[in-house]
C-alpha cells in the first residue's frame, strides 16, 4: 500500500430510519435502472457493494457540523444522495443530465429528504451559498474538479474526491497550477483507489 495513504477513520452509527431509506433507495434504483441507464451494475448486492458502501466510506471524511454539500454530476446519487441520506446536511445535487437529475429528484421526494435540492445544471452555470463539503466520484480530472471546488467552498470548507489509480498523477498535474492541503486515505472498497480529502484550494500565484 501507498505509505502516504491513511486508514480510513472508523464510520459513524448509522441511524435505523437512514439504513431503511437507503434500502428504499436502492429499490427505486433498481426500477428506475430498468428503463434508464443509471448504473451499469444490475445485482442489488453490487450496488451495495460497489455504490453505496462506497460512498458511505467518505462519512467519517465529512468535518463536523451540519454545514451544506455540493455534489458535482451527481448521477444515481454517489456519493452525494447517499451521504445526505446518512447525515440529513443540507445538500445540492448537481447533474447535467436531464433523465439523471429526474430520478434524483423523484428519490429525494421519495424518501423525504426536503434538505436535498437537485440542479439540473452544468456545474459552471450552478450558484450556490458557499457550502462546506464538495463531492464528487468518476466525473473529472483532479485539476478540473479544484476549480469547481475553490469556487463553491466556504473558508475551512474541503472537497472530498474518491480516485482509482491515477490518483497520484492527477494530483502531481493539479499542483501545478493549484496549492492544497491533501490528505491521502486508503478506499475500504477498492484496494487500488484513494480518496483525497483537500483543504485550502487556491489557485498556485495567489494569497486567497
Amino acid at each position: 500500500m501507498d505509505e502516504r495513504r491513511l486508514p480510513l477513520p472508523p464510520d459513524p452509527p448509522l441511524l435505523p430510519e437512514a439504513a431503511a431509506r437507503l434500502d428504499d433507495f436502492l429499490d427505486l434504483l433498481l426500477r428506475w435502472n430498468s428503463r434508464i441507464n443509471l448504473v451499469a451494475d444490475r445485482d442489488a448486492e453490487a450496488i451495495r457493494t460497489r455504490h453505496i458502501a462506497d460512498s458511505l466510506q467518505l462519512l467519517p471524511l465529512l468535518p463536523p457540523g451540519d454545514g451544506p454539500m455540493a455534489d458535482l454530476g451527481s448521477g444515481a446519487g454517489f456519493p452525494g444522495l447517499i451521504l445526505a441520506i446518512a447525515t440529513g446536511r443540507p445538500t445540492h445535487l448537481i447533474e447535467a443530465d436531464r433523465r439523471k437529475a429526474a430520478f434524483l429528484t423523484e428519490a429525494a421526494g421519495r424518501l423525504g429528504l426536503a434538505q436535498v435540492q437537485v440542479h439540473p445544471l452544468r456545474i459552471e452555470a450552478v450558484r450556490l451559498p458557499p457550502v462546506s463539503v464538495v463531492t464528487a466520484r468518476a466525473l473529472a480530472p483532479l485539476a478540473e474538479l479544484l476549480a469547481h471546488a475553490a469556487r463553491l467552498l466556504a473558508p475551512g470548507g474541503v472537497a472530498v474526491f474518491p480516485k482509482g489509480r491515477t490518483a497520484e498523477a492527477e494530483l502531481t498535474a493539479a499542483l501545478a497550477h493549484w496549492t492544497v492541503q491533501v490528505e491521502r486515505f486508503a478506499s475500504r472498497t477498492d484496494p487500488t483507489a484513494t480518496i483525497l480529502r483537500l483543504s485550502d484550494i487556491r489557485r498556485a500565484g495567489t494569497d486567497a
